[in-house]
């Protein structure tokens, strides 16, 4: 198909300094967790973004100095020689690909725990940081001013020998030049200090040294977070931002415009619960109203109408994105080849960024199951090797995630049949009632996707309304099945805190409930006075929560965790969630676990009182978000009682689980089991993952011979006669 003429200004070369973009899309700053440590998986990921379209690929923030050391959380480094190194790798595959590769150099301040390099940060002020714990920084004097700055400059240089094309002096995200900028970090008197003008100083001498030293070399960038919503003491757009734009707009080739300090940067990664497409559009705009440079930003832009809307009407210049590339590396191409409905857009739900706030490798993409493992599985988002066994016919049985995304797949692979076998009357699973959810709406697209990719596959049939038994799939005829029937909440109290169930749950009674009774059934809650057990820690018992609040309920959250959801502190959820739910009235009630349920109430002991106090909350009914479990009474039966033996006799030679029938997970995690069993279906146990590379340094045996010879020397010297 042919590009929409109404999208061609998104293909217009863009000149932004020195360089050239061959169109207006980008590929923001942002994590992967391989850093520079994991050079081919680092370049992997990048150029996957480059083959598709990107015309620009940045790194994740890049530490220019031990003193910026963020771990746990991984960040890519430029410190040596190494660095260069390892980073040229990344730099060369994007050229390749006729993409200029972008460096965030990063310098975090207060907020640079330096675990690993146990240096101390420097800061403008000596203030902790608001975002890590018990980490302070050195107040700045003069001559650490212009070392800091000296490091600045010495990454440059670096990362121009490395090949880079554009070069940040990043500041957004409240690090180290947005430090100097803000009150609520820089409380100096003296020439770095005080007036706008000083306080801007640190900042416009360091984008004016970088530029002297790689300018005519490379791009400048600079990133700025043109309001951190704290009032008088943070960034204020017309205050702040907009000065500071007009100070140094004659040094910056391109800005990148964003929202947000550190402590709620899910007001800049915007979770699709809370935020639409295209939200910092007024602070871009206010930029791009003042600079005569290029404007870039982030919007997490899926519809190529909007990219074109936001450039038309003069507030941006470049699309941005983060969150978007992930899910799709190919959104570029497929919007220049008009394969608007094969895009994987982004559902904004920031399972992405929850791995590396974790601090772990790789980062997951709920969309697209091959993000972060380009290098080590050498799996491609478009590309699919036909299988060594595609003359066989597969059943599929179940269409939640797994499975859906299982069956399109192994169609891709050129499976010779493959039935998708369902027992609603469509697909979708658990993702076709979680979308009904407040706020989740965008969820959707997990399944929207999977069902037009499915529809196009000649070689995978859609089966709705049909409940097969064991016998059933015997009779089928299918030689390989795969059970995909996905979990359930458990209906007695079944949790984790206690291994347990807890005594008066039971989910047949009036006055308690599942999350599935009452988004699928339909099942009534009974009363007023709604009591949430939530030991899940994700979305679902806020999720519930925030719903039943809506409809008039008075709700009590009751968990034994120290916080409603921990895990929305990692997808950047938990603030506004928070917000959310004590402007509905919902009580929170921490630390506790119930140890009995009755028709009208809820009785609970503090997990940490060894006494055993207890406490009654008044309640009509109860809601179990406790635990799920797996629905793998098909699977056992086909495995357990008939057996491997009895299945080949029937004509089925393999039988498979994936997703939550597997064990109950992440959807991310679900749809990665069943995309990871598709593409190594004709491997020799496709039960068992097959190895990945491993980036990791081996020593090698000469010089670990020559350690233990010197250790052995250094003993025998140190040894004391008896």
């Amino acid at each position: 198909m042919a590009r929409n003429p109404k999208h061609d200004v998104l293909f217009e070369p863009i000149q932004i300094g020195p360089k050239t973009m061959k169109n207006r899309f980008y590929q923001i700053p942002h994590c992967n967790g391989f850093g520079s440590e994991r050079p081919l998986s680092q370049a992997y990921f990048r150029a996957m973004k480059a083959e598709g379209g990107y015309a620009a690929c940045c790194t994740e923030y890049c530490s220019i100095s031990p003193e910026s050391d963020d771990t746990h959380r991984v960040s890519a480094r430029i410190w040596d020689d190494g660095d260069i190194r390892n980073l040229s790798i990344m730099c060369a595959m994007l050229h390749e690909h006729g993409a200029l590769a972008a460096c965030e150099l990063w310098y975090g301040g207060p907020h640079a725990p330096c675990m690993e390099s146990r240096c101390v940060p420097r800061g403008p002020t000596q203030i902790p940081s608001d975002f890590e714990y018990l980490t302070y920084a050195k107040e700045m004097d003069k001559d650490d001013i212009h070392e800091v700055q000296q490091l600045y400059v010495d990454a440059a240089k670096r990362a121009r020998e490395a090949g880079f094309d554009i070069v940040y002096v990043y500041g957004s995200h409240s690090y180290l030049p947005q430090q100097f900028l803000t009150p609520y970090y820089n409380h100096r008197t003296d020439e770095y200090g005080g007036s706008l003008e000083n306080r801007a100083r640190f900042w416009r001498e360091t984008i004016e040294q970088v530029k002297n030293a790689v300018g005519s070399d490379c791009a400048i960038a600079v990133r700025i977070s043109t309001d951190m919503f704290m009032g008088e003491a943070g960034t204020q757009l017309e205050r702040d931002a907009l000065p500071f734009v007009e100070l140094v707009d004659d040094l910056v080739d391109v800005w990148d415009v964003n929202v947000s300090g550190i402590s709620e940067w899910g007001e800049d990664a915007t979770p699709s619960r809370f935020y639409a497409q295209g939200r910092q559009l007024p602070w871009q705009a206010a930029v791009k109203s003042v600079s005569k440079k290029p404007v870039l930003g982030v919007g997490r832009w899926t519809n190529p109408d909007a990219m074109v809307d936001a450039i038309n009407s003069g507030q941006l210049d470049i699309i941005a994105t983060c969150r978007p590339s992930i899910s799709d590396p190919f959104l570029p191409q497929k919007i220049d080849e008009g394969r608007l409905d094969d895009i994987r857009e982004c559902i904004g739900c920031n399972i992405c960024i929850s791995r590396w706030e974790i601090g772990g490798p790789p980062l997951i993409c709920t969309q697209n199951a091959t993000a972060g493992e380009e290098y080590r599985r050498g799996w491609h988002p478009e590309r699919f090797e036909r299988a060594a066994n595609a003359d066989n016919d597969v059943l599929v049985v179940g269409a939640g995630p797994a499975g859906m995304e299982c069956a399109m797949i192994l169609g891709k692979r050129g499976m010779r049949r493959v039935h998708l076998v369902e027992a609603q009357d469509d697909m979708g699973g658990i993702m076709r009632w979680i979308p009904q959810l407040p706020g989740l709406g965008e969820w959707a697209r997990v399944v929207n996707y999977r069902k037009i990719q499915i529809d196009k596959l000649k070689n995978v049939e859609f089966i709705p309304d049909t409940t097969l038994d064991a016998q059933g799939v015997k009779d089928y005829g299918a030689e390989i099945v795969i059970v995909a029937t996905g979990g359930y909440w458990a209906t007695d109290g079944l949790n984790g805190a206690t291994h347990d169930t807890i005594p008066g749950a039971d989910a047949s009674l009036a006055h308690i409930l599942t999350p599935e009774q009452i988004m699928v059934e339909g099942k009534a809650v009974p009363g007023e006075r709604v009591v949430i057990v939530d030991n899940d820690g994700y979305f679902m018992g806020v999720s519930l929560a925030e719903k039943l609040a809506l409809e008039g309920k008075q709700v009590t959250m009751l968990t034994p965790m120290g916080h409603i959801a921990p895990y929305m502190h990692f997808t950047l959820e938990a603030p506004n969630m928070h917000r959310k739910l004590h402007k509905l009235g919902v009580e929170i009630v921490t630390y506790h676990m119930p140890t009995k349920i009755e028709a009208g109430g809820v009785t609970a002991a503090h997990v940490y009182d060894g006494d055993g106090h207890e406490r009654t909350w008044e309640a009509d009914a109860t809601v179990l978000v406790t635990q799920r479990r797996s629905s793998e009474a098909l699977f056992r039966e086909l495995k357990d009682v008939d057996g491997r033996d009895a299945l080949a006799a029937e004509g089925v030679a393999a039988l498979y689980r994936i997703g939550d029938c597997e064990a109950p997970r992440l959807t991310a995690d679900a749809i990665f089991s069943g995309h990871r069993l598709a593409r190594e279906i004709d491997s020799p146990n496709p039960a068992v993952p097959l190895p990945y590379k491993r980036e990791r340094r081996v020593p090698d045996s000469d010089a670990l011979e020559d350690d233990l010879r010197e250790l052995r020397v250094r003993r025998e010297r140190e040894a004391v006669p008896v």
